[in-house]
């Protein structure tokens, strides 16, 4: 049986980048969190956005797909589904719904864990919603000659209760001692979910879904106006990079959190990053495009390129950017690095 310890946590042997990540995320997320009390209009905008990409990416990770008119119309219940992919839709939305409106009252237990998945798979018929595996499940890859080979082994069936009733109770355990960083508590107990595989059909979003509840109860709430699920399905190829690496010798208490960790706060990063973009923008509709173009880079935590800011100001002229860069270089607002297509730019000291 599988043993749920978090205490090395708590040993002062973490990664460097670790610490690095998590004091950028607290900082973003103070700035976010200043920026939400004063434009409350504009973080509403933003989470109707993020909540059609978030339904969108989370099934589209798992190959359930339908069009962009299609999931809107369902994400914002104008239409009933209309087969089966939008009924698992739709069960998401709800299951998402249910954590942005209700994470205080919810936590990561087996009850509500469970109510979670049923209310997931329900629109779609699945009996065994809310329920855990009865059978045995691998998890396969196939080769580039198409050969399949079993990559891991989850929990047994038999063996899965008794797994979850551990884990919430190590994850409890853990979440009450003062020196774990509950940053790096959350990605293992999310792997830890993975490798039991409790359902028979849904785990990965699930996964999803219990990663956004434990980030909201921990107040890191980015992904309610910056999809957290895109994030991933952007770089997907380095999430099962980095699940595969960290689910190795899991069986056998031989296995690193760290790649999932890594992987599971270079995420969130993102979307705080992402926020702090967006934010420019959805404020910028009361400005001028000079303006938005100076805002873009200003709020850039890193050097951000001509191209990078044309990216996240499709309605601005590559001609009217260079012209607002130019002029705040000369004004010493910002100041270059590199010149001519690798030049960029960042706030000066």
């Amino acid at each position: 049986m599988r043993i749920f310890d978090y205490s090395f946590l708590n040993n002062g042997l973490l990664p460097a980048n670790f610490i690095n990540l998590t004091s950028s995320i607290a900082s973003l997320k103070t700035m976010a969190g200043v920026r939400k009390e004063e434009y409350t209009r504009i973080f509403t905008e933003l989470e109707a956005i993020a909540k059609v990409q978030s339904v969108k990416s989370s099934n589209a990770i798992e190959g359930i797909v339908t069009s962009d008119e299609r999931i809107n119309a369902i994400v914002n219940q104008n239409s009933a589904p209309l087969n089966h992919n939008e009924a698992e839709i739709a069960g998401y939305r709800d299951a998402l719904n249910t954590i942005h409106l209700g994470y205080k009252h919810l936590d990561f237990r087996q009850s509500d864990i469970l109510r979670l998945h049923e209310m997931m798979m329900s629109i779609a018929g699945y009996e065994y919603g809310g329920q855990y595996k009865t059978d045995d499940n691998v998890i396969l890859e196939v080769d580039a000659q198409g050969q399949r080979r079993v990559r891991f082994r989850p929990t047994p069936a038999a063996e899965t209760s008794q797994a979850m009733e551990q884990l919430e109770l190590a994850y409890l355990e853990a979440r009450n001692d003062a020196n774990i960083n509950q940053l790096l508590l959350i990605p293992c107990v999310i792997l830890d979910f993975l490798c039991i595989h409790p359902f028979r059909d849904g785990n990965g979003r699930m996964s999803r879904l219990l990663s956004l509840l434990l980030l909201y109860k921990n107040g890191y709430d980015a992904g309610k106006y910056v999809s957290f699920e895109a994030q991933i399905n952007s770089y997907k190829a380095y999430y099962y990079e980095a699940l595969r690496q960290s689910s190795e010798g899991w069986e056998n208490n031989e296995n690193s959190y760290f790649p999932f960790i890594e992987n599971f706060l270079s995420t969130l990063y993102m979307c705080y990053k992402e926020l702090d973009k967006r934010f420019a923008v959805v404020h910028g509709k009361k400005i001028t495009k000079k303006a938005r173009v100076e805002a873009t880079v200003l709020n850039s935590l890193t050097p951000i390129s001509k191209a990078e800011v044309c990216q996240i100001l499709p309605d601005v002229s590559p001609t009217t950017v260079e012209a607002v860069l130019g002029a705040m270089v000369k004004s010493g607002s910002i100041k270059r690095i590199g010149q001519a297509r690798s030049a960029r730019y960042i706030k000066a000291e």
